[in-house]
């Protein structure tokens, strides 16, 4: 019954934003990490961002300095703000988040639909 729900992509020019947003809901007992992943045709599903519910992040190489993750911890919500975009950045994102759903549980990773990202001039 959880659900993650991606919203906010679209089209932008080169060097254009975009905000990203993953909504989870269901039987939530707790998240640890939270994660972006993307893929673009032909090619692997990367990590793009991760965050753990203490803050700490980490980033792929090729989106450092222009790209930011964060969590809303009450609103079961991660963001991501992509600054500077590129066209290698197009793909279709997802959302990705280790969830427990009772205290004794174990955690399971559960992914939202997708979002497409278009960088093109």
């Amino acid at each position: 019954q959880v659900q993650l729900v991606e919203s906010g992509g679209g089209l932008v020019q080169p060097g254009g934003s975009l905000r990203l947003s993953c909504a989870a809901s269901g039987s939530i007992f707790s998240i640890s990490a939270m994660g972006w992943y993307r893929q673009a045709p032909g090619k692997q599903r990367d990590l793009v961002a991760a965050i753990i519910t203490g803050g700490s992040t980490d980033y792929a190489d090729s989106v450092k300095g222009r790209f930011t993750i964060s969590r809303d911890n009450a609103k079961n919500t991660m963001y991501l703000q992509m600054n500077s975009l590129k066209p290698e950045d197009t793909a279709v994102y997802y959302c990705n988040a280790n969830i427990r759903t009772a205290p004794l549980s174990k955690e399971y990773a559960y992914w939202g639909q997708g979002t497409q990202v278009t960088v093109s001039s």
